[in-house]
């Protein structure tokens, strides 16, 4: 995986998730600070998750959304955050973010939303509570399949951008959290192999991800775990960009 002239983002393969064929967070975000992606695109975002993504643990709701929209402002794209429920001090805080629900029950919420808001680029993160919960552990890769693949069907234009679970305290869920990574990166393998515009970024990276040191309980980031969640974004959607995989996003018929 091989970035333009200006920056490489990453360099090596050292994670297992790596040595699986798995994109790994190797970067250095300064080149990229004031280059606008894909020929300026407007960038059409929806966060889609449990309570990470709704931004629960920091201090003003935001989550990583407010760190990750100042990057993408500052390089100069235009960004609309789309969902279903606004959250957190930003003014662009629309996000799809469900606290306590799992990756069956995000979907449910996404088509809803979905078709709504068309988003063009889709930055997911959700499972967490499938390991919290015990719950068909060894099935979550083939129900968030089933989600992103709805995804596409009901925003064709879009990228999905698909994260690791991050780190957890409890050992049982731990143990859980890597089940399913191992299985989120067999997903995204398989749906690139059938022409599906998809990332994986690993969120789980003790180099780059959100530490145990960085929770404020056993689940949830404080202020510095989610800002290196969205240097991690960043990243994801720089690499995207690199793939020429961003398209305009569809026009919403407004009050139809």
């Amino acid at each position: 995986m091989i970035f333009s002239s200006m920056a490489a983002l990453f360099v090596g393969l050292s994670s297992p998730l790596a040595h699986a064929g798995v994109a790994v967070n190797h970067f250095s975000l300064g080149p990229r600070a004031l280059v606008p992606m894909a020929a300026a695109v407007p960038l059409r975002i929806m966060a889609l998750g449990a309570s990470i993504t709704y931004g629960q643990g920091s201090s003003e709701g935001n989550g990583y959304r407010a760190a990750l929209l100042d990057q993408l402002t500052g390089a100069g794209n235009n960004v609309e955050m789309v969902g279903s429920r606004p959250h957190g001090t930003m003014k662009n805080s629309m996000v799809e973010g469900w606290p306590g629900f799992r990756i069956d029950q995000v979907h449910a919420k996404a088509k809803e939303s979905v078709p709504q808001t068309k988003p063009n680029v889709f930055l997911i993160n959700v499972g967490t509570n499938d390991a919290v919960q015990n719950r068909n552990v060894s099935t979550a890769g083939e129900r968030m399949e089933a989600m992103i693949e709805d995804l596409f069907t009901m925003s064709p234009r879009a990228t999905v951008i698909l994260s690791t679970l991050l780190v957890n305290r409890n050992r049982d869920t731990e143990r859980n959290v890597q089940s399913i990574n191992r299985q989120f990166g067999a997903v995204v393998t398989s749906l690139q192999n059938r022409g599906r515009r998809i990332i994986l970024v690993d969120m789980h990276d003790p180099n780059y991800g959100p530490l145990v040191s960085d929770l404020v309980d056993d689940t949830h980031p404080n202020d510095v775990g989610y800002r290196k969640m969205a240097n991690i974004w960043y990243w994801g959607i720089n690499n995207v960009s690199d793939r020429s995989w961003l398209q305009p996003p569809e026009s919403l018929r407004r009050g139809a």
